[in-house]
């Protein structure tokens, strides 16, 4: 992997307290309070989903506030605003509706659990995303700014949760070069010598 090295020949570094924010499972502590948090906030969300025709049958009610933003002049981006009205005419927020519902569930109940937290984080996002692009932004930012943070912290913002398990029972499904731990020795004790790389043959 290619670093970025300055006029002095320095590597660039990353701040060791980001490093450390970000990377470092004694502040699995400081990412539980926000992610618990914001997985509530999910599952209160979906909570009048879940149990609204208008949400889980018929999909008037995403029809209303695609049909409102429509209407309104919040939507910044005529590409976004396109894409809105390509769903409506498809008649898309008869499924859709459900597809939210059940999503904001879910990603409240991972977060809360700890579990795949990175990958529930990013489907919270962007869901955000789409409110605030459809105008919508009432507490959109606020969770945006959150769920980034976990992302970015995927590695121990669910250690305190599922994420101790999942993280070392699957792994990742991207491969890097294997990092073997090497084996400690007594103190006092020697490497056998034929162990050691010989200087003069360069071996």
């Amino acid at each position: 992997m290619s670093q970025v090295i300055t006029r002095k020949g320095e590597v660039l570094q990353d701040p060791p307290f980001i490093k450390k924010l970000l990377g470092d499972t004694r502040f699995g502590w400081l990412w539980l309070l926000p992610r618990l948090w914001l997985g509530w906030q999910w599952i209160d969300a979906s909570s009048h989903k879940i149990t609204s025709a208008g949400w889980m049958q018929t999909g008037e009610s995403l029809k209303s506030f695609w049909a409102a933003q429509l209407a309104s002049k919040a939507i910044g981006y005529d590409w976004y605003r396109s894409f809105l009205q390509g769903m409506m005419d498809a008649q898309a927020y008869t499924w859709f509706a459900k597809v939210v519902a059940i999503g904001e569930l879910a990603v409240g109940v991972a977060l809360i659990l700890g579990a795949f937290t990175g990958i529930a984080a990013f489907f919270g996002g962007f869901m955000n995303w789409n409110f605030m692009m459809a105008g919508s932004a009432s507490v959109s930012p606020l969770y945006f700014v959150i769920a980034v943070g976990l992302i970015l912290a995927w590695k121990v913002s669910g250690y305190i949760g599922a994420d101790f398990f999942l993280l070392r029972w699957i792994g990742t499904p991207w491969r890097n070069p294997v990092v073997k731990v090497p084996a400690t020795t007594p103190a006092g004790s020697q490497v056998p010598a034929t162990a050691m790389p010989s200087v003069a043959s360069g071996k």
